[in-house]
């Protein structure tokens, strides 16, 4: 399908692993341009190295830096002044229980995970308006919706771009701008990928086992008893970050293989 996002500037943040550089990837099969970004310029060249190879006409520029610094977004900023897609993948997670968190802990999970988008959204918006076209998209979580006891301060922060995306949309009415969040569950990015190799080594097992026990055990109302590929979800983002989806404003879209069991 011809997603009509040829030649439209595409920031996909923590775009050189796992979901972002998925995103990055379909993006640029449907020969948008597409700002590849990640802390180092090592990382950055090996993601645009991998999208070459999958697509060799490929429109891409690099932009390596810390994007929940406040300077880095003033120069991602500076260097890009007409985004007409945004999508905010910057995140991170951290196991670890609520008696434990620190007001640090706390406070480097919504840096990143929150303000990172804010702050780009903030930027990038008002642009948008002026030329009536344009789509900020926040990659969230089903925890979001279903917080996970053992890292409650990520979920929350998904919960908080969920809000986020819905007020920006509320003041996006009657133009051509939309924003949405997108919400994976269960996802073999890279960081999964690690942890299930480790544990298979620590236990014993295969990769196979331990995912069929995740399943099993820790998300049994998943319908799609698997992880989903980063290209699933990258997939839906394409299509949110389109023409295509102008109807589509203001909305949680779950890719979640049906782990979170409400209708609504």
């Amino acid at each position: 399908m011809n997603y009509h996002l040829e030649n439209k500037l595409c920031l996909v943040t923590g775009s050189t692993a796992g979901i972002g550089l998925a995103i990055a990837t379909a993006l640029a099969g449907e020969d948008a341009q597409v700002i590849i970004n990640g802390r180092t310029d090592d990382r950055v060249a090996e993601a645009i190295e991998q999208i070459h190879a999958k697509h060799p006409q490929a429109k891409l520029k690099a932009f390596a830096g810390d994007l929940s610094k406040v300077d880095q977004v003033e120069e991602v900023d500076y260097r890009f002044q007409q985004i007409d897609v945004l999508v905010n993948n910057l995140g991170t997670y951290e196991p670890k229980t609520f008696d434990k968190l620190t007001d640090a802990d706390w406070y480097a999970m919504i840096e990143t995970n929150f303000f990172s988008g804010m702050r780009l959204s903030r930027a990038f918006l008002p642009g948008m308006m002026n030329r009536n076209w344009g789509r900020i998209i926040f990659i969230s979580s089903e925890s979001a919706v279903q917080i996970p006891a053992e890292m409650i301060h990520y979920g929350v922060t998904k919960t908080m771009q969920i809000a986020l995306a819905r007020g920006l949309a509320e003041t996006t009415a009657g133009t051509g701008v939309t924003v949405n969040s997108v919400l994976p569950g269960p996802t073999r990015s890279e960081g999964v990928e690690r942890f299930v190799k480790d544990m298979a080594k620590h236990e014993g097992k295969s990769s196979a086992e331990v995912e069929k026990e995740f399943f099993k055990n820790v998300r049994p109302s998943s319908l799609l008893q698997r992880f989903a590929t980063n290209e699933e979800v990258a997939n839906l983002v394409a299509y949110v970050a389109s023409p295509l989806s102008a109807a589509t404003n203001g909305a949680a879209l779950r890719v979640d293989g049906g782990v979170v069991k409400s209708i609504l």
